[in-house]
């Protein structure tokens, strides 16, 4: 990605102008080279920005675009590891590696400048940048999907209506098959929310298996959709036999309807049909599926459902509506239109994404044209013509969207991708560029909603406030990623541990482990220290699994090893780990806030978080067990102004001193309920101005009361202490 690139090796060099760099106040690296450099990247990028609008001839574009990455990828990876030889090797190395440097940044502002003025001799088509300029204002008013528009499926709609609704007694399961992106998950979501069906139905559920069947995971979704009074932190303390006996128990004498979204196995079904009771009250299951042998074991006593694709009229008429929603197709267009339709072959994702394309580039004959050129010349089999339709769709959005689009491919299959933490990801990659100095966060929004304006991601729910909460991506879709983001180097997401070898991403510059639901823990292969040498990061997009590293592999990845920026840190374990272990040499040199969750730590390991330099929030919730916490006079929360210790159950006697947190503002403490009592040094802290107590035992209630006593007859009258007895409900504040 050029644009990515650009903006990795600019920010390095963002970071060594800061005034307060060491490396150029000891004059190390020479400020005017850094600053030249920085200025002719800043420039090639401004450009490219300009004229990729004008180009409309692809394989162009991607000649261009693969020009720049493989200069700008080439500079950031001599950079980088100059950098690193400056930082970390002795004197004599560091020397020799700050002339390199020096000579580096003349030779990356001399490659830089010779590329931006080959590319300014390039003819680009005459006026493509109005084109541009007049999709970004129009496109959201033109093009508006529907999120279950249903156009061609009148009749399957009926069928599964009429099936959902027959006479017959049993329970009886109604396989819909058909290919990706044919419309068999709109064709259920129709059907599920149809007002006929809702009322007919006492309990219904929506799951969404995808090709690695992740057991827990449906059983959650059950549970949330079936017990709505049950919250989600009940339901992650269930095993998954207690959580079966909930699901049956909520449907047990209901007449129920149970949606199996994308089901890939007989084995996943086995699983999943023993839970729901077949009491002769009509319930009935639909579920979806690619594998007609499935959709067969599913049902062998009734026939599944094929869909099929759209005729030509249902194709233009899908087309129409989401494109041009109430108007009709304007004369001039009609004929590329229903051309390029014609191309699609009935393939109603096909058709979505082209609709999104054309609804991004002005409404004229020569735009279309181009349009339908390029699908004539990617056309082949079916899956290839899905394939060269997204491919197309990829290669027309901005240089700035590309790298977060590509981003989103990497998480599993299937999966619904909280947007904050893709936000977030996005951000640290430095993706997303400052915009009228909004928030990134809210420019990150913005991105991800032009995405989904453009049909590349699907929107997932929205909070109370209408903000985007989770997104998707289709399957066909991430495909394209995956692809392309290989062939561009962008990122190499590793799917199997035991066919990943040092030679496949021996010199990516970023690999993703993304192995889906099913592990739950694997260990790095002794030839992964090969890979190392050549790839600097690694990003877990996994729902969770347990990771053991051999220490030479870990100090290699700097993201793994040592996150030198990281400010905010949210750690959760799943419940089925035995053991993490806390490393006492920590290195988070800028880390503020740190929240632990369900990692048990033994309370030993507290000794490795005060040495966290500027830690000054501590949440932790089932994070450590044991009967004592003794906290020894050289162990100092120096900076600590806020600490939560939750559901430490086993938690009878702490020792600690005023010494130890000589900042704590605020102490909370939720379900202690064996703590014999709370240090009595801990009211001399002089900063200390709030005790919350819930669901604690007597003992600690008596000795908070206590404290603040003591602290009243010295005369300090500003400590709160608050103990709620209840659920949260009702308190009483001293």
């Amino acid at each position: 990605m050029d644009y990515a690139a650009m903006s990795s090796l600019m920010h390095t060099l963002e970071q060594l102008l800061q005034s307060k760099s060491p490396l150029i106040y000891r004059s190390c690296i020479q400020q005017q080279l850094v600053e030249s450099a920085f200025q002719s990247l800043s420039a090639l990028q401004v450009f490219l920005e300009d004229t990729s609008k004008e180009i409309k001839d692809i394989e162009t574009l991607k000649i261009i675009e693969k020009r720049i990455r493989d200069i700008v990828y080439k500079a950031e990876e001599r950079v980088d590891s100059t950098l690193r030889i400056i930082i970390l090797e002795d004197q004599k190395k560091r020397e020799q590696a700050c002339k390199s440097f020096n000579e580096e940044l003349q030779k990356v502002e001399k490659e830089v400048d010779s590329l931006r003025k080959e590319l300014m001799e390039i003819e680009f088509i005459e006026h493509g940048s109005k084109s541009a300029e007049a999709s970004t204002s129009t496109s959201s008013k033109r093009y508006a999907t529907e999120q279950h528009t249903v156009v061609g499926m009148k009749d399957d709609f009926n069928t599964i209506l009429d099936r959902l609704t027959a006479q017959t007694d049993e329970l009886t399961v109604i396989p819909v098959v058909g290919m990706g992106g044919i419309g068999k998950t709109t064709l259920a979501r129709k059907v599920y929310d149809d007002s006929t069906i809702r009322y007919r139905f006492d309990k219904h559920a929506w799951v969404t298996i995808s090709e690695v069947y992740n057991e827990r995971q449906m059983l959650l979704e059950l549970v949330s959709s079936i017990s709505q009074d049950r919250t989600d932190e009940s339901n992650q303390k269930m095993s998954n036999d207690q959580l079966a006996e909930i699901v049956y128990r909520g449907v047990i004498g209901r007449r129920f309807l149970i949606v199996i979204d994308d089901l890939w196995s007989t084995e996943a079904w086995d699983q999943i049909q023993r839970i729901f009771p077949n009491d002769n009250n009509r319930s009935r299951i639909l579920l979806t599926t690619r594998l007609s042998y499935v959709a067969d074991y599913a049902s062998s006593d009734f026939p599944h459902h094929n869909m099929s694709f759209l005729s030509f009229d249902e194709s233009w008429i899908l087309f129409t509506e989401i494109l041009l929603r109430e108007d009709i197709c304007p004369p001039h267009l009609d004929e590329i239109g229903k051309h390029i339709i014609q191309q699609c072959r009935g393939l109603p994702l096909s058709i979505v994404v082209v609709a999104g394309l054309l609804g991004k580039i002005d409404p004229t004959r020569d735009n279309w044209k181009k349009v339908q050129e390029n699908l004539n010349s990617f056309f082949g089999t079916v899956s290839e013509q899905c394939q060269s339709i997204l491919s197309l769709s990829y290669s027309y959005l901005p240089q700035h969207l590309k790298a977060c689009f590509l981003y989103v491919g990497c998480f599993p299959e299937d999966m619904e991708i909280g947007v904050s933490k893709l936000i977030k990801l996005w951000i640290a990659e430095l993706f997303v560029r400052p915009r009228s100095n909004k928030r990134l966060d809210m420019v990150a929004e913005e991105y991800l909603e032009e995405l989904i304006d453009r049909s590349l991601i699907l929107a997932g729910r929205r909070r109370a406030n209408g903000r985007m909460k989770t997104c998707k991506i289709h399957d066909l879709l991430r495909q394209l990623c995956i692809r392309e983001a290989q062939t561009e180097n962008f990122v190499h997401v590793l799917s199997d541990i035991d066919h990943i070898s040092s030679e496949s991403i021996k010199h990516q510059r970023r690999a993703m482990l993304s192995l889906g639901n099913h592990w739950n823990h694997f260990y790095v292969p002794r030839h992964w220290r090969f890979i190392t040498r050549t790839t600097d990061n690694l990003v877990s997009t996994g729902y969770s699994f347990q990771v053991y590293l051999m220490p030479q592999f870990a100090s290699q990845f700097k993201l793994l090893k040592v996150l030198e920026e990281l400010e905010t840190l949210a750690i959760k374990a799943e419940r089925n780990i035995d053991r993490i272990i806390l490393p006492r040499n920590i290195s988070l040199p800028n880390l503020k806030q740190l929240r632990l969750r369900q990692t048990y730590f033994p309370w030993e390991d507290m000794v490795a978080l005060a040495n966290l330099p500027n830690l000054e929030v501590l949440k932790t919730c089932y994070a450590f067990w044991g009967t004592d916490w003794r906290l020894n006079e050289d162990v100092v929360f120096h900076k600590l102004k806020y600490l939560l210790i939750e559901s430490a159950y086993n938690l009878e006697r702490w020792e600690a001193a005023s010494d130890n947190f000589p900042m704590l503002e605020q102490l909370l403490l939720f379900g202690l309920q064996n703590l014999e009592q709370i240090p009595f040094s801990i009211g001399e802290i002089m900063t200390l101005r709030f005790i919350k107590i819930q669901w604690c035992s007597a003992a600690a209630v008596t000795s908070a009361m206590k404290i603040q006593e003591e602290q009243k007859s010295c005369g300090n009258d500003g400590l709160e202490v608050r103990i709620i007895f209840n659920s949260g409900r009702t308190g009483m504040k001293y």
